[in-house]
């Protein structure tokens, strides 16, 4: 008599059969890509959390924010999906459509943000 390994039920069916049901299956399946998966997951949900900081912030299209209140909503300027250098030599941080340019203005810590325009492809 086999068991299923999620929920200790008996497997009733076909020979080969080794989950109960296809929920149990599922719920297998979540958790193993949960614990191979774990650096890309947690890369990912920290670019999905810039992206909507930046988006949040830049309403104008154009923007300039104070670092500080980037960094304190979860912001995190280590992850960045690409970069563009214009022609005085700066260098924007993107993530996706949204990008970023450390400043210092006015003896401050800030962000430019700017919104991704088909210009920069080239």
């Amino acid at each position: 008599m086999k068991r299923c390994p999620v929920c200790e039920s008996r497997i009733i069916g076909r020979s080969d059969k080794k989950f109960c049901s296809t929920k149990c299956k599922s719920v297998h399946q979540y958790e193993t890509r949960q614990k191979t998966e774990a650096f890309y997951l947690e890369i990912d949900r920290q670019l999905k959390i810039n992206r909507k900081i930046l988006k949040t912030y830049n309403y104008k299209g154009y923007t300039t924010v104070r670092k500080s209140a980037l960094l304190n909503d979860g912001f995190n300027p280590g992850f960045f999906t690409h970069y563009w250098k214009n022609s005085r030599g700066d260098v924007y941080f993107f993530v996706y459509d949204y990008g970023f340019l450390d400043l210092k203005k006015s003896g401050k810590n800030k962000y430019l943000i700017v919104q991704w325009q088909e210009y920069m492809r080239k």
